[in-house]
């Protein structure tokens, strides 16, 4: 069997002309304080093609002078740091792992790209130039790529982000594979959270119970800093303070995942606080919970997310019209104000080449409609993940309970009352 990076490279190779060349940094550790840095996240690129995620690494690949050319560059191993911060990558690990032959150490790097810019002409550069916004900090990647380009201005500067994104946008069997490990383990996350919710705790406690349920299963971490919005919290998009008291008779939003091996779930679900949804929480969650179904059912090859996105706000402005909460569909912005759906991959907000390209099989991405109705303190959220298949999708969290029945049927079978006891003491 091929290995998987190497066949990833094989492809982004072919889309190189003669003439040019690619360079790519892992990235470097960024301090935070004193002698403390940040937890470092390797470039997703970098890890994307060569499953390597240390710092101080890069990847070089050319096709210049009538040669293809691939190299690695590492950390090159200092026994009094290891002592300290563990053992590095050794040129072997290396090799096995991306399988690139030619594997030599970081500090000779800046030698060879100097050498082919002298010698065999690239007339193009592709280096990782992607920003968010103009106002954004440079990532190390672009700074290098100023920096070099500032020296070779003949050479033609061209951004790597969108070839790259493309490929990975499309997800091969291994990576399916991840993402459905990275559910199971949200899924047993949500069942401890199910079995311990209750009012009076903290909002921090119950993202505890979450966050320790999956990292003693295998989880290397959280997908992203994980929400637990109770009352009206759970009508701030984003929030992440969770820090209150759970108040008797509230929902609870919690939008949340587990990473595994670079892959990031992302669910949301929302609890009763006390196990039973009153009259008026049930019917906003079960239109919810329609337009979740919904958007599942049309999800498909051909079909693009911006018409996702209409068919999810026509279900949720039909629904509030009938109960009178707003007039006309115009008005769902009021209640409704995201997106309801994103690429899903190694970030949790996966890259793409073109946000409403066509859905094509392999692609993952979410499902999540949902209700903020300020002046009642309620937020809704339901959210699963979907695999693009060959005929329609398949919902990788089926299993994560989300009917109102099926919630309180689990909640309504707790043993324990969460941790109000140790709160207590």
């Amino acid at each position: 069997m091929q290995n998987k990076y190497v066949e990833r490279r094989g492809k982004l190779m072919e889309q190189l002309g003669e003439g040019e060349m690619l360079l790519l940094y892992s990235g470097i550790s960024v301090p935070c304080s004193m002698d403390e840095c940040f937890p470092f996240e390797a470039n997703r690129h970098f890890f994307y093609l060569t499953g390597l995620r240390r710092e101080n690494m890069v990847l070089l690949m050319s096709r210049t002078g009538g040669k293809k050319r691939e190299i690695l560059y590492i950390e090159q191993p200092v026994p009094a740091l290891e002592r300290w911060t563990g053992k590095r990558v050794t040129k072997e690990e290396a090799q096995r792992i991306t399988g690139i032959k030619d594997v030599q150490f970081f500090q000779s790097h800046m030698a060879m790209v100097e050498r082919l810019c002298a010698r065999e002409f690239p007339k193009v550069l592709w280096m990782d130039c992607h920003r968010e916004s103009s106002d954004a900090p440079a990532s190390y990647n672009l700074t290098r790529a100023q920096t070099i380009h500032a020296s070779y201005p003949a050479i033609q500067l061209k951004d790597m982000h969108p070839l790259v994104s493309r490929m990975r946008m499309n997800k091969d069997e291994t990576e399916i594979a991840e993402f459905r490990k990275a559910v199971d383990l949200t899924h047993k996350g949500l069942n401890r959270v199910l079995n311990t919710l209750c009012s009076g705790q903290m909002e921090y406690a119950v993202q505890a119970e979450f966050e320790y349920e999956i990292r003693r299963r295998g989880a290397e971490a959280v997908s992203f800093p994980t929400i637990v919005g109770s009352g009206i919290n759970g009508c701030s998009l984003h929030y992440e303070t969770n820090d209150c008291r759970i108040e008797p008779g509230t929902l609870v939003l919690l939008d949340l995942g587990a990473r595994l091996n670079g892959y990031c779930a992302d669910i949301s679900r929302t609890y009763p606080a006390d196990g039973r949804f009153t009259p008026q929480q049930r019917r906003y969650y079960e239109l919810v919970l329609k337009a979740n179904r919904a958007v599942a059912e049309a999800a498909k090859p051909g079909m693009t997310i911006e018409k996702l996105n209409d068919l999810c706000k026509s279900v949720l402005a039909d629904g509030l019209m009938e109960m009178g909460k707003i007039s006309k569909a115009e008005e769902i912005g009021k209640y409704y104000m995201h997106g309801v759906s994103h690429f899903i991959g190694l970030d949790t907000h996966d890259v793409y080449d073109m946000l409403n390209r066509p859905l094509e099989p392999g692609m993952v991405l979410s499902d999540e409609p949902g209700l903020y109705i300020d002046e009642e303190k309620i937020g809704i959220r339901i959210e699963d993940d979907l695999l693009i298949t060959e005929s329609g999708c398949e919902v990788l969290s089926e299993a994560i309970e989300r009917t109102p029945d099926e919630i309180e049927a689990i909640m309504a079978k707790r043993s324990g009352t969460g941790n109000m006891e140790e709160e207590k003491a």
